[in-house]
């Protein structure tokens, strides 16, 4: 439990998650009208995230586990109690519909996935380092035959998995120790594309030499904790040796970034060389920002079930407490935004 709260969060990278901001916290930054309305947009994804949208997957899994008791703990592992459900008790119409439901969302996903790595193999490294002056029809014929690998790739991994909580440990472990760059690179202005290629290919060996080579499973809590923690620190202590030993990014670049950004933390270098750039940024209030956000989706989590499950002035409770940590937030976002204009 103690890894899954203070480590797991941080450290690994996985779909939809990633620490530091990934595609989808972008697209609601981008889409804001200020950097005040930007913030208040990521963090009403979180909430709506992982708040609102777990519960009703809670709800059917607890009453798969009353009105299906004849199912083993691995046969709910695996999702079985959820279509037990789903053939039981929905009518003929609400089947079909769930079932076309599971057909849409499987093939957003994984058409999603599949153009979304054939389009980093061409445009990063095919196009860039290996043919860089190819016409529109090479490229996307190469494009084609990188989509086809990727799914063969697919299909031989997902016949080494059993159960759907076993793939995304699977890509926990495997980007564990990432996360730690994804955050910093904000913070500090010495890492470098080095730094991300380093941890993602330290993360992905050393989880799969501890999964197949050691042999420890995901699917045994201590062992996959053991797996997490282990791949965290040698992929920590490779991606900062290599950050020391390569070059930083160009200085015009860096300067070029912090003049948008105005990031706080360790950027004395290229601060010092841009004394007209006011960073209003202040890593202590964001400190307490980022304790009250946390404390806020929490206590909508645990308020939603508490109403759903009948202990309504517990419920209510934490409701106000969220309330009032969003009003905080909220209005430390609205002066800060005013002391930067």
């Amino acid at each position: 439990m103690i890894t899954y709260l203070a480590v797991n969060w941080w450290a690994s990278w996985y779909p939809g998650a990633e620490p530091g901001g990934g595609g989808y916290i972008a697209q609601r930054i981008f889409s804001a009208k200020n950097e005040r309305h930007s913030l208040l947009a990521a963090l009403w994804f979180n909430i709506a995230h992982y708040t609102i949208r777990p519960w009703p997957w809670i709800l059917v899994a607890l009453s798969a586990m009353v009105l299906f008791p004849e199912l083993s703990p691995g046969d709910q592992a695996k999702g079985i109690g959820y279509i037990q459900a789903m053939v039981t008790l929905l009518p003929a119409g609400f089947l079909g519909l769930m079932l076309a439901s599971f057909f849409a969302a499987y093939m957003s996903t994984l058409s999603t996935h599949l153009n979304w790595g054939s389009s980093y193999l061409i445009n990063d490294l095919y196009k860039r380092f290996i043919k860089p002056n190819a016409s529109e029809k090479h490229y996307v014929l190469i494009s084609r035959l990188a989509t086809l690998l990727i799914a063969g790739l697919s299909v031989i991994t997902t016949l080494q998995m059993t159960t759907v909580e076993g793939a995304w440990k699977f890509l926990i472990a495997i980007g564990a120790g990432t996360g730690s760059v994804y955050i910093l690179r904000w913070f500090w202005w010495r890492i470098n594309a080095w730094s991300e290629i380093s941890a993602m290919v330290a993360a992905f060996i050393i989880s799969i030499i501890l999964q197949f080579g050691v042999k420890w499973n995901v699917d045994n809590p201590k062992q996959f904790v053991a797996m997490t923690l282990t791949t965290v620190a040698g992929t920590t202590i490779i991606w900062i040796i290599v950050t020391l030993f390569t070059a930083p990014v160009d200085k015009e670049k860096l300067k070029e970034f912090y003049r948008r950004v105005r990031p706080a933390g360790f950027w004395k270098p290229i601060k010092q060389e841009l004394p007209d750039v006011v960073v209003t940024d202040n890593l202590k209030a964001d400190l307490i920002n980022w304790i009250c956000g946390c404390a806020l989706i929490y206590c909508v989590l645990f308020g939603l079930g508490k109403l759903i499950f009948g202990q309504t002035i517990m419920g209510i409770s934490l409701f106000v407490i969220a309330f009032v940590l969003w009003m905080f937030i909220s209005n430390d976002l609205k002066k800060r935004v005013k002391e930067d204009n």
